[in-house]
């Protein structure tokens, strides 16, 4: 069922649909709370084009990002880490440990720049840790050792949200230990 204010009976003042399942953002909801005393505007209601064939549409709509890895903003991490995961006994914050043996950002770090932090990107949007250190042998940049630190449960489930995306895109598997 499509829901269309201009055909349903609706009234204005009460912020839903006659069974109370549709909230109308375009309507003026009264706040005994709110000091505002302005205008009310009247908006033109959108037209929506028909859709040909059988077609329904629902809910938000969400950009789908392959999940990434970069240390300078824009360019992707080649290199896949090793990642080691700790939790407190509590389990309301923990560590992810980023291993990077040879990572490309070495081959490019001159080109593009200079490594700027720690970057999980995804559909929800980023996650960042200024928490890196570099690793050399014999003069030569050899890895790379990130640290993300999740101080909430929150924190832990957007990123075991963000890991169970990347580790699927690109084929890694979670060994318990």
């Amino acid at each position: 069922m499509i829901f269309d204010p201009a055909e349903d009976d609706v009234d204005p003042l009460n912020c839903e649909d006659p069974e109370g399942l549709v909230s109308l953002p375009w309507s003026i909801c009264p706040s005994l709370q709110s000091s505002f005393n302005g205008q009310s505007l009247q908006l033109p209601q959108p037209r929506w084009a028909p859709l040909r064939g059988s077609y329904q549409i629902s809910g938000a709509i969400m950009m789908m990002v392959k999940p990434k890895i970069q240390f300078i903003q824009g360019t992707d991490e080649q290199t896949i880490p090793d990642v080691r995961l700790t939790k407190s006994r509590d389990g309301t914050n923990g560590v992810a440990i980023f291993s990077f043996e040879q990572p490309s950002v070495f081959d490019s770090s001159g080109e593009v720049g200079e490594i700027t932090g720690f970057y999980m990107i995804d559909e929800e949007g980023v996650l960042t840790s200024v928490n890196v250190n570099a690793k050399f042998v014999n003069g030569k940049p050899a890895g790379i050792e990130a640290k993300y630190i999740m101080r909430t449960t929150r924190e832990w489930d957007r990123f075991m949200r963000f890991m169970e995306r990347y580790s699927d895109a690109n084929g890694l598997q979670f060994i318990k230990k």
